[in-house]
């Protein structure tokens, strides 16, 4: 398997009738891309790998608010 072909996965909190979720494929060396299911030739937003571990971890545990 290429390590240049993005693995896309559904997210885990993904409905299966379709609803509003994302993919993401974290395969490719240096980057994490993320689509829209919706939309899948719509673009794609890159990210680095601890960028994208921050988020994931940040809405895992959200800050409270002041």
């Amino acid at each position: 398997m290429s390590m240049s072909v993005p693995m896309w996965r559904t997210s885990t909190r993904s409905s299966s009738n379709g609803g509003a979720c994302v993919e993401v494929a974290d395969n490719l060396p240096g980057r994490v891309l993320v689509r829209d299911t919706k939309d899948r030739a719509g673009g794609t937003l890159t990210f680095a790998p601890s960028a994208w571990s921050s988020f994931v971890a940040s809405a895992k545990h959200p800050t409270p608010a002041a």
